[in-house]
């Protein structure tokens, strides 16, 4: 059984996918940064110098100039800034993963078509010769 358990490790298939994992997670750290630390203060900047973090809902009474003051108040918010940086994350993932894809594509070595097989007397002429012959006896 551990024969078979190392086999299985050791297989192409699992060695890639636990490369493409390893190397996913520290390509969501850097699009995590770029949106986070690039992108998102960009985006405050035209929102008139608003953090997209800082965007929410009171769900109740109260008015908050800002979600950390609404957190320690207590008060039940919906932070939908959050959910707007997450979307762009899954933009931009999104984008480089189709770019890569699209590069790798190009990379392949185009099959080369086979010859088609030369083409032998159809049915019709095979029924012809048959009769020819059948007369010649």
């Amino acid at each position: 059984m551990l024969k078979d358990f190392k086999a299985f490790l050791m297989k192409g298939d699992i060695v890639a996918l636990a490369t493409a994992v390893i190397i996913g997670g520290a390509f969501k750290a850097i699009v995590s940064s770029l949106v986070k630390d690039v992108i998102m203060p960009i985006v405050g900047l035209l929102m008139g110098g608003k953090n997209v973090n800082d965007l929410f809902f009171v769900l109740g009474t109260g008015e908050y100039e800002t979600f950390k003051a609404a957190q320690e108040a207590g008060a039940a918010v919906m932070t939908y800034g959050n959910f707007v940086q997450a979307i762009i994350d899954f933009i931009i993932i999104g984008f480089v993963i189709f770019m890569i894809v699209k590069a790798y594509e190009k990379t392949k070595k185009k099959e080369v078509p086979a010859p088609a097989a030369p083409k032998g007397p159809s049915q019709e002429e095979l029924l012809a010769e048959i009769r020819d012959l059948l007369a010649k006896k």
